[in-house]
């Protein structure tokens, strides 16, 4: 047993001087399963579960019990800080008798009487554990939100994510949920959260498990990159060694379809982590698949990721997680215009936006919201940002009115001044019915911190030089020192994985790596291979055309 603080706290105890150590039979207790355990369960009460960890505080002795229908603290003391029941340890069975209590708003039970289950009565504790947890973490498929083929063609692996999550919230296992730092991740992560935060709370019956048990944190690169990883797993690695927890389950969102994500993702499962990806975006071959848990993307049933925003996806898939799940009907709508799907779905859309219309929320009023959401998101960067971004997607929805109105205008006079200074340095050649137009970033714009960010300013630019000069066939480049950043209309026949790997071919030694959609994209490269990659870059379009 390692001695641990348990969250710092100290706990109280009422038990006064009673020596623990002396059996205490109660035949009158009842056995009573812990989700059936509150504050009204009067006398002692027997409870029989798993010691998922031993914790030592300053007070009494923690032992964390749980039965398959939930867990529960119960406490034991013999002095200040000296361990209670030392013969019972992490992974023993146990049955106890205990009376219910609160402690700083969370429920415990006092022990007066436990003994550790022998080799045979555990093994069958075990085995109905198992199958309680299975039967616990069965999904119940409700109806989607809206009618579509990719959504049919998809709904297997949402029942099975949906059961892995459950399962993982039932063993206790913590959830790390990683997604992309833009409006559609956002609107992904959150989903998910609103989604898991309360089975959470309900398994612990602890209104704080959720920051031990849960974390969303956002990638700022296009993919779950080797960085986040090995931080992920520094992280959990700790948390087992201090809080006996478990190794995490991770849902990458809006990222880890492709090449990019793997070598991230077999690092985690060195130390035990597994996986579940919920994606749009395309890729060369499919490496993930066999890697994960479960694999969602609308390529992996022959269609087009750029129909369904992974905010949509993520959506649907919250209700599949928790039927009882709230405030996210209107998300999918929101992250479908911030990603454009409503150009590639536009029925999907319709469909959403009704949704999301009946829950007060019109279109102009969703693009503010992911408008501010894209800001907000370049300025917390990696920080999680919990109740801030809860008040983004409007909880509660007065503050998010107001917030949304304050914000969004002074964001609106960034984007146009963004794009005013995008369109002084903004270069243009012509490749037959190409437009390219380019511009070097670190040049043109102020450093760190500087919003538009690089990604949303080209973006801002290349539409507005197709509504300008009425170009349909556009592919824009903002350029800097390691680093391309490309958004392409579908008349300019791009490919942004063709163009990646014509790179590679052509200046082996640049080291071109990237992901991104077939239209828009970030590739990086070797500083002092800058001028090439941009040369062959144009011969790339030319040839296309």
């Amino acid at each position: 047993m390692k001695d641990k603080k348990h969250n710092g706290k100290s706990h109280g105890f009422k038990g006064g001087s009673r020596d623990f150590k002396k059996p205490i039979h109660n035949f009158d207790a009842k056995h009573v399963s812990i989700e059936n355990i509150n504050l009204n369960s009067k006398g002692k009460i027997i409870v029989e579960g798993i010691v998922d960890r031993v914790v030592q505080t300053g007070g009494p002795t923690i032992f964390g019990v749980s039965d398959g229908t939930g867990s529960l603290a119960i406490k034991g003391f013999i002095g200040p800080g000296q361990r209670a029941y030392p013969e019972i340890d992490e992974g023993d069975a146990v049955k106890a008798t205990v009376s219910v209590g609160e402690f700083q708003g969370e429920l415990e039970g006092e022990i007066s009487h436990i003994k550790k289950l022998s080799d045979e009565e555990k093994k069958e504790f075990l085995k109905k554990l198992s199958d309680m947890e299975k039967e616990r973490a069965k999904v119940t498929p409700p109806e989607f939100l809206v009618k579509d083929v990719i959504l049919d063609k998809l709904k297997s692996r949402f029942v099975e994510a949906a059961t892995q999550i459950r399962l993982a919230i039932i063993q206790n296992r913590p959830i790390i949920v990683r997604h992309h730092n833009d409006a559609d991740g956002y609107s992904s992560g959150f989903s998910l959260e609103r989604a898991i935060l309360p089975l959470i709370i309900k398994q612990h019956s602890s209104v704080k498990a959720p920051w031990e048990f849960f974390l969303r944190a956002p990638c700022q690169a296009p993919y779950y990159e080797i960085d986040d990883s090995i931080k992920d797993m520094a992280n959990s690695l700790r948390n087992v060694a201090k809080f006996s927890n478990k190794m995490p389950l991770i849902i990458i969102a809006d990222n880890g379809s492709t090449q990019e994500d793997l070598m991230g993702i077999k690092q985690g499962k060195v130390h035990g982590a597994d996986f579940i990806v919920i994606d749009h975006h395309p890729y060369d071959t499919d490496v993930i698949s066999q890697e994960v848990l479960v694999h969602i993307n609308p390529f992996l049933v022959g269609e087009e990721g750029t129909k369904f925003s992974a905010g949509m996806l993520c959506t649907e898939i919250a209700r599949f997680i928790n039927p009882e799940v709230k405030n996210i009907s209107q998300i999918p709508a929101m992250a479908g215009f911030a990603d454009k799907i409503d150009l590639a779905n536009p029925n999907v859309m319709d469909q959403y936006l009704k949704i999301a219309e009946k829950e007060g929320y019109s279109k102009e009023l969703l693009a503010d919201i992911a408008l501010v959401i894209d800001y907000a998101s370049a300025k917390l960067r990696f920080m999680e940002a919990r109740e801030y971004i809860e008040v983004l997607f409007g909880e509660p929805r007065d503050k998010q009115k107001k917030l949304i109105e304050l914000m969004a205008p002074y964001i609106h006079d960034l984007d146009k001044r963004g794009v005013s200074i995008g369109k002084s340095n903004a270069k243009h050649e012509k490749f037959g019915k190409v437009t390219l137009q380019t511009i070097e970033i670190e040049e043109t714009f102020p450093g760190f911190g500087f919003f538009p960010k690089p990604g949303r300013a080209v973006s801002l630019i290349h539409d507005n030089y197709q509504h300008e000069k009425n170009v349909s066939a556009l592919v824009t480049a903002g350029v800097m020192s390691t680093a391309i950043t490309l958004r392409a209309t579908d008349e300019a026949n791009f490919s942004f994985h063709e163009l990646l790997g014509f790179l590679n071919e052509k200046v082996p030694e640049a080291f071109v790596a990237g992901g991104g959609h077939k239209n828009a994209g970030s590739l990086t490269f070797l500083p002092y291979k800058k001028d090439e990659i941009v040369k062959y870059l144009k011969e790339f379009i030319k040839h296309r055309n």
